[in-house]
C-alpha cells in the first residue's frame, strides 16, 4: 500500500544484498497522513536479524566485491546514471513527502529537484577529487597521498527532509568507495525506496546499496554492529549523543549533523515592516520543521514591540490548510507526536514570556496535526523556549540593549548550526557573522546553500557536508612513502 501517483516495486520488502527480500521480523510500519491523520502506506519493517544481513552484505561488497576497486571515473558513470533514474521520479518523490509529512505541493517540486542536483553534483567529484595526490617530501624520492574509502557506511536520514538529506549521504559514500546501508526515519521510507530502486535499475553491484526501515532498538542494534565502519547522521542531539557514545567506544568514524536554536540578529539600519515579513514566513518554512530555522530573533530594545507588532500582523496573513492545497501557506506538523511537543512548549512559554499571537490550533481544521504560526515576545534567552528546540512554527522575539549584546544572546547556546544577520549594510553582516559561533549565517534570512559545506558548532554537530568538504569524512587517508614513481602515476 502506498499513495496514489508513487510506484514501488515491493514496499513489502528490503533491499539487501542486490535482492528484494521479505523482512525476517514478518512486521510492516504504517505511515500516517498528518493531513487526515489516515495510514497512507506500509512498508515492511526490518528488525535485528535483518540489519545484521544488511551489514553483512555490504560487507561482502566492500571487502570482495568491485566497487571500491573501480577507478572513481568508473563509479561516477553509474552515479550518475542512477541520478538521471532519480531525476525522472522526481514527481513521485514530491508526492511522497507531502504524503508522508504534510509538507507543501507547492513547494515539494523544488525540494525534490534540489535533492537530485545535489547528488549529481557530489557524483561529479569522481572526476574532480584529488583521490590521489604526490606531494614534496624531504625523506624520500616520491611521497604520495592517497584518499581510500572508510568502508561500510550506515546513512541516517530525518522525516523532515528525507529525500535530498539522504541521496547527499548516498551520494558521498558512492563517490568514495564506500558500501552503504540506508536507514530512513520510520515516518519517511518512501523516499528510500525510490533511491534503492534507482541504483538496482542504473547497476550499482549487489550489497553496495542496501535498504532497512527500522524502529530506534533496530536501528541502534545497527549502528553497535562492528561490521560498520561509519555512521552519517541527520537528526535530533538526543540522538546524536547516542550514536557518538556508540561510535565512540569502538572508534569508528561518525558524522553528525544535529539540531539547532538559530538566532536572526535585527539590525537597527533595517525597516520594522521588512525584517518582520522575513522573520514571519521564514518561520513557516516546512511548518518551522527545519533544524537551521531562525527561531530566535535579536532586535534592540527600543524597536522590540514595534518589530512584534509587524511579525503579528504577517503571522495573522498567513494561511494555514492541507498541504496538498496550492494556496496553503503553512501545512501540519509531520506527526502526532510532533504536535504533542509543540503544544508543550506553546504552554511553557505562556508562562515565561508574552504570547503575542497564535498558540492555538486553527479553528476550521477539524483533522491533522495543524497549529498556528506563534510569536512570544519579551523571551528571556535563558528559558527553554528560547534554549530548546521545538521544532514547529514558533518564533522568540528577544530584546538586546545593543549589538554587542545581540552577538552575546545569539551566541548564549549549547547550538550552534546557522544564523543570519538582517541588515542593508554587507560589511556590519560579514563582521556580525565572523562573531558569531555557528556553521552558516546568511545576511536578511535563511539562506542554505547546500552546496557549500554544512554543519554546525558545539552540539549542532560534528562534522561538514556539502561540497568537497563533504566528501572527507567518507574517506581515509594514507601515506605512502616510495624510493620512485610506480608506473601507474607516470605520465
Amino acid at each position: 500500500m502506498v499513495p496514489d501517483g508513487i510506484n514501488l516495486k515491493h514496499p513489502d520488502r528490503l533491499y539487501i544484498g542486490g535482492g528484494w527480500v521479505e523482512a525476517l521480523s514478518g512486521r510492516m510500519f504504517e505511515l500516517v497522513s498528518p493531513n487526515t491523520e489516515k495510514v497512507v502506506a506500509r512498508v515492511a519493517e526490518a528488525g535485528e536479524s535483518d540489519m545484521d544481513r544488511a551489514v553483512d552484505a555490504a560487507r561482502k561488497a566492500f571487502d570482495v566485491g568491485p566497487w571500491g576497486k573501480m577507478s572513481p571515473g568508473e563509479r561516477g558513470k553509474l552515479i550518475r546514471a542512477m541520478g538521471e533514474l532519480l531525476r525522472v521520479r522526481e514527481p513521485e518523490l514530491a508526492k511522497a513527502w507531502v504524503a508522508q509529512v504534510g509538507g507543501l505541493a507547492s513547494f515539494a517540486p523544488i525540494m525534490t529537484s534540489g535533492g537530485t542536483h545535489d547528488f549529481m553534483a557530489t557524483a561529479s567529484l569522481c572526476d574532480t577529487y584529488p583521490f590521489v595526490e604526490q606531494r614534496p617530501s624531504q625523506m624520500v624520492n616520491t611521497a604520495i597521498v592517497v584518499r581510500e574509502p572508510a568502508g561500510v557506511v550506515v546513512a541516517i536520514a530525518p522525516w523532515n527532509a528525507p529525500y535530498g538529506i539522504m541521496a547527499s549521504k548516498v551520494a558521498y559514500a558512492l563517490v568514495a568507495g564506500c558500501t552503504v546501508i540506508v536507514k530512513p526515519s520510520p515516518e519517511t521510507p518512501l523516499e528510500a525506496y525510490i533511491i534503492a530502486e534507482a541504483a538496482e535499475a542504473a547497476g550499482i553491484p549487489p550489497g553496495v546499496v542496501n535498504l532497512v526501515c527500522g524502529g530506534r532498538e533496530a536501528s541502534d542494534y545497527l549502528v553497535r554492529n562492528a561490521g560498520v565502519d561509519k555512521v552519517s547522521f541527520t537528526g535530533s542531539t538526543l540522538a546524536g549523543k547516542r550514536i557518538a557514545t556508540v561510535c565512540g567506544e569502538r572508534i569508528a568514524r561518525v558524522t553528525l549533523e544535529l539540531g539547532g536554536k538559530s538566532a536572526a540578529i535585527v539590525r537597527d539600519d533595517f525597516p520594522i515592516e521588512a525584517a518582520a515579513a522575513i522573520l514571519g514566513n521564514t518561520i513557516t518554512i516546512m511548518s518551522g520543521q527545519v533544524c537551521a530555522m531562525l527561531s530566535r530573533a535579536i532586535v534592540s530594545r527600543h524597536r522590540h514591540d514595534a518589530l512584534a507588532s509587524a511579525i503579528k500582523d504577517v503571522m495573522e496573513s498567513i494561511r494555514i490548510g492541507h498541504s496538498d492545497d496550492p494556496t496553503t501557506q503553512l501545512g501540519p506538523v509531520a506527526m502526532k507526536r510532533q504536535l504533542d511537543r509543540v503544544e508543550g512548549y506553546i504552554a511553557e512559554g505562556r508562562k515565561v514570556s508574552d504570547l503575542v499571537t497564535g498558540g492555538r490550533r486553527p479553528p476550521h481544521m477539524n483533522a491533522g496535526y495543524f497549529v498556528e504560526p506563534t510569536l512570544f515576545a519579551n523571551v528571556d534567552n535563558k528559558s527553554r523556549i528560547a534554549q530548546e528546540e521545538i521544532f514547529g512554527p514558533v518564533l522568540c522575539l528577544i530584546p538586546a540593549e545593543d549589538e554587542a549584546d545581540a552577538i552575546r544572546i545569539a551566541n548564549e547556546s549549547n547550538y550552534g548550526l546557522n544564523g543570519s544577520v538582517i541588515t542593508q549594510d554587507v560589511d556590519a553582516a560579514y563582521n556580525i557573522a565572523r562573531q558569531m559561533r555557528v556553521g552558516g549565517v546568511g545576511q536578511n534570512g535563511m539562506r542554505l546553500e547546500f552546496s557549500m559545506p554544512y554543519g554546525g558548532f558545539k552540539q549542532s554537530g560534528i562534522g561538514r557536508e556539502g561540497g568537497p568538504e563533504g566528501l572527507v569524512p567518507y574517506l581515509e587517508t594514507k601515506t605512502i612513502l616510495l624510493d620512485g614513481l610506480p608506473s601507474s602515476l607516470r605520465l
